[in-house]
C-alpha cells in the first residue's frame, strides 16, 4: 500500500517539482514577484499533499475517520448500490486546507470496489453524492459486517486516487488513497452501528471515532 511512511504523499512531488523549477527559473531571470508567487504555490503543495503521522484507537469495533475535515451530515439515506435498504451515513466535507490522505476507517476485507465517472458540483452538497465523480470500498469486517466508504470529487477536484484491490486486507488507520484538490468521503454504517459523531464536528483521518459496529 502506497504512502504509508512518507511525510508527502507521491501524488503531490509532480507539483512541487514543477512549481519549484518554474520558481528557480524566474528567480535566476530576476522576476521577483512572479517567483515568489510560484514559491508560495510550491509550499502550498508540500502543505496540500503533507502525509501525517496519527495516532490510531484500538477497539475491535471501532470506525475511524477516513477524511480530516467537517461533519456536514449524519443521518438516515436509502443506499441502493449494496446494501438496498435505509442506513445511516456520515459525511465529511474537506477543503484545500485538510490533509486530503484518506485512511481505512476498520479492519476488514475489501469485498467490492467501484468507481464512478461524474460531475464536480460543490461536494457540500447532497447531490454530490449521486451526481460526482466517485470511488467506494466496500468492507467486511472479520465478524463478517459490511461498511461502505465512498471517495467524493468536489468542485475543483480532478483526480480520485484509490490503492486497494478487491480480496486486500487492511487494517484500521492505514492510509488508502486521497482526493486532489477539495473533496468529501462518506461512511455507510450497518444496521446496529451506534454513531457518535455529531453535525459540525471537525475530523482528525485515522483518530477520531464516528462510530461503533454492532
Amino acid at each position: 500500500m502506497q504512502n504509508q511512511n512518507q511525510p508527502i504523499a507521491k501524488e503531490g512531488y509532480p507539483f512541487i517539482a514543477l512549481f519549484g523549477f518554474v520558481t528557480l527559473v524566474f528567480a535566476l531571470l530576476s522576476w521577483s514577484f512572479f517567483a515568489l508567487i510560484l514559491l508560495a504555490l510550491t509550499l502550498f503543495s508540500v502543505y496540500f499533499f503533507r502525509n501525517p503521522e496519527r495516532n490510531i484507537p484500538e477497539g475491535e469495533k471501532l470506525v475511524v475517520a477516513p477524511a480530516d475535515g467537517k461533519v456536514i451530515f449524519v443521518g438516515e439515506v436509502q443506499e441502493d448500490r449494496y446494501f438496498q435498504d435505509r442506513v445511516t451515513k456520515v459525511s465529511i466535507f474537506m477543503n484545500v486546507f485538510n490533509v486530503h490522505v484518506n485512511r481505512i476507517p476498520c479492519d476488514g476485507k475489501v469485498v467490492e470496489k467501484y468507481y464512478q465517472k461524474g460531475a464536480f458540483v460543490n461536494a457540500s452538497l447532497d447531490k454530490a453524492a449521486t451526481c460526482n465523480e466517485q470511488a467506494g470500498l466496500l468492507l467486511e469486517t472479520p465478524a463478517g459486517q459490511r461498511i461502505l466508504f465512498v471517495q467524493i470529487a468536489g468542485l475543483v477536484a480532478r483526480r480520485i486516487v484509490t490503492y486497494p484491490v478487491i480480496g486486500d486486507l487492511l487494517q484500521r488507520g492505514m492510509r488508502y488513497g486521497l482526493i486532489r484538490f477539495g473533496s468529501r468521503v462518506d461512511v455507510y454504517f450497518p444496521h446496529g452501528s451506534e454513531v457518535l459523531v455529531t453535525l459540525g464536528a471537525q475530523t482528525i483521518a485515522g483518530e477520531t471515532v464516528l462510530g461503533t459496529l454492532p
